[in-house]
Parts: C-alpha cells; structure tokens; sequence
C-alpha cells in the first residue's frame, strides 16, 4: 500500500486530499507544519511527500531540502497556490519530482502521485539491464547510480530522466517528449524538464555550463552524447 505524508496547513485541503487519497487505496499521514513533518517521516518514513510551499514556521523548500538530505530519491510533489514561473522553478531546484498549482482536484494529486512511484516501479525484463558510459553506471531495476566507485545521489526524476537519455544516445528528444516520456504527462510546464536538465548536468557534467554529455540541441531539445567520446 502507498504510505503518502501529505504536509499542509489548510485544514480544509488537508481533509479532503488526506479523505480522497484514503478512499483510492493509500495509507495517508498528516502534517500541518514543515517540523511536523520532518518528526513524521523519521518516525514512519513515505513512498511519497505532498508538500505545501507555504508552511508555517519552516517552509517547504527547506522541507524538501531536508528530506532530500535523509533520501535523495525520496518523491516529493510541490503543492501551492502561487503559481508563477520563478516559484515553481524554485521547487524544482530544492528536488521537487513534480509540482501541482492550487486550485486542483484531489483526483488530479491522485494521478500524479501514481505516476511518479510508477516510473519507479519494474515493469519487466527492459527495466533490468544495467546502463554504463564511461565510470557512469545505472541499474535500473535496482534504482541505483555510480560514478566511478561512489554512489551518485539523484532524485527519482533525474534517475529516470538520466536512465531514459542513456538508453537512447544520439536522439533528439525535446522537452514534450520529455514530459510524456519520462514523467508520463501529455501536456506540462516544459520548464520542469529544463530545470531537471540543469540539475542533472551538475551532478554529472565536469563543466555544467559546457556540457558534453547531456547536449541541447538548439530549437529541438535534448541529445545524450555520453561522457566517452
């Protein structure tokens, strides 16, 4: 069963997400404040955090850079009512996997929630292989990454978007693909795709601002040129 640690002060969303996401199968904790829950996921770790940007007393970036400190992979969907670019943006950067504006529906949270614990799931046998370039590896099945002989700390997004570029060097995918591909979505803010991109390329790239592995392809998109040449 999804254990789900929904953090948000209103109590009327909170109700009524916490109630939604009960009835549709998920083991739901509650958390009015950014210190609630922090206790809450270290006394009963989630599978995924819903989490409010405007928390009272500790904000929600911190929240997320926190728990991104105790997991690095760690689902984490954004939930706010500011809606401007920047602000999302900023989620995004701390390592928010996905970010849902108020006023929403509770069965749209539900939908998004599943499709980031799906991408995180074996789906088969094209799942297993391992993935290498260079001293970059990646089990799939295993969600783990390394560069060289120490762990790489991605979160679910970058893992997925990383596994999904290494499977197909050499293509052009652009940010819609993107989108549908790798965060299941069919129609998006293509701006979360650019700032995992940029993300991704700090973690793995030499010189972030002159990547050679993970390329843009002006006007088309992204291309995976690997770290061997």
């Amino acid at each position: 069963m999804v254990r789900v640690l929904l953090v948000e002060d209103d109590a009327t969303v909170r109700e009524a997400l916490a109630r939604h996401l009960t009835h549709a199968g998920m083991t739901v904790t509650v958390a009015p404040t950014g210190p609630d829950a922090l206790e809450s996921y270290a006394a009963q770790p989630a599978d995924v955090v819903l989490l409010d940007l405007m928390l009272p007393g500790l904000g929600g970036l911190e929240v997320c850079r926190r728990l991104r400190g105790i997991r690095p992979d760690l689902p984490v969907l954004m939930v706010t009512a500011r809606g401007e670019e920047h602000e999302r943006v900023q989620g995004l950067q701390v390592g928010a996997d996905d970010y849902v504006v108020k006023p929403f529906s509770a069965r749209e949270v539900e939908l998004r929630i599943r499709a980031v614990l799906r991408r995180r799931e074996p789906s088969g046998p094209a799942v297993s292989p391992a993935l290498a370039d260079g001293d970059l590896s990646l089990d799939p099945a295993a969600r783990a990454a390394r560069r060289g002989d120490a762990p790489l700390a991605l979160t679910a997004r970058e893992f997925d978007l990383l596994a999904h570029f290494m499977r197909y060097p050499g293509r052009v995918f652009s940010r819609e693909e993107l989108l549908e591909r790798v965060w299941g979505w069919h129609v998006g803010d293509e701006s979360t795709v650019t700032v995992h991109v940029r993300r991704l390329r700090e973690k793995i790239e030499v010189d972030p601002g002159a990547p050679i592995a993970l390329v843009t392809v002006f006007g088309k998109g992204y291309r995976w040129d690997g770290l061997t040449r």
